[in-house]
């Protein structure tokens, strides 16, 4: 787990950072993609949002957080996540940055338990007017009429973060 997510972010600038404050770097050898496993995938089905990083054709990053019912971030497949992609203030940014590579990555947080996983992806989007069929297995049935496009991410890499300065935060149900 994690050494694809270390080849893609490991980048020599990373491994100089690594050299100077660690007296050491991490040499990563990896597989081309990451299957999610039995563990990332009854996390992210639990998530009921997640934030999402794209890279605009001018260099910008771009982070923009995404919610809905829990399990609105579906698993296709171990290699493949999907979304509904509701309506929203209009911006299209994210939406818009998909439109070069499409490189995103994906923060899930488990504020509670302490935990966050990082997934690191190549995103599409398909518009709903285009493949109303795929609304089924994506969209919940409560959020069909205001979804406005699907976006779906194949996997790459994933890697869990050490659970050291997330503070832990309670929705009002957990509190109730």
């Amino acid at each position: 787990m994690g050494e694809r997510f270390y080849a893609e972010t490991f980048t020599p600038e990373v491994q100089a950072a690594q050299r100077h404050y660690n007296g050491r770097d991490f040499q990563p050898g990896a597989p081309e993609r990451e299957a999610l496993g039995p563990a990332e995938l009854e996390f992210i089905a639990q998530r009921d949002h997640f934030y999402l990083a794209t890279v605009s054709s001018t260099g910008w990053p771009y982070v923009q957080h995404r919610g809905g019912p829990a399990g609105f971030l579906r698993t296709l497949d171990p290699h493949t996540l999907a979304f509904a992609d509701f309506k929203g203030n209009r911006q299209l940014i994210s939406t818009g940055n998909l439109a070069g590579e499409g490189k995103v990555a994906l923060l899930l947080m488990d504020y509670v338990r302490r935990e966050r996983l990082k997934v690191l992806g190549v995103a599409r989007v398909a518009d709903v007017r285009d493949y109303p069929a795929a609304l089924e297995g994506v969209a919940d049935p409560a959020f069909v009429k205001r979804t406005e496009r699907l976006i779906v991410i194949d996997v790459v890499a994933f890697d869990w973060n050490c659970p050291a300065y997330i503070t832990p935060r309670f929705t009002a149900a957990e509190v109730s």
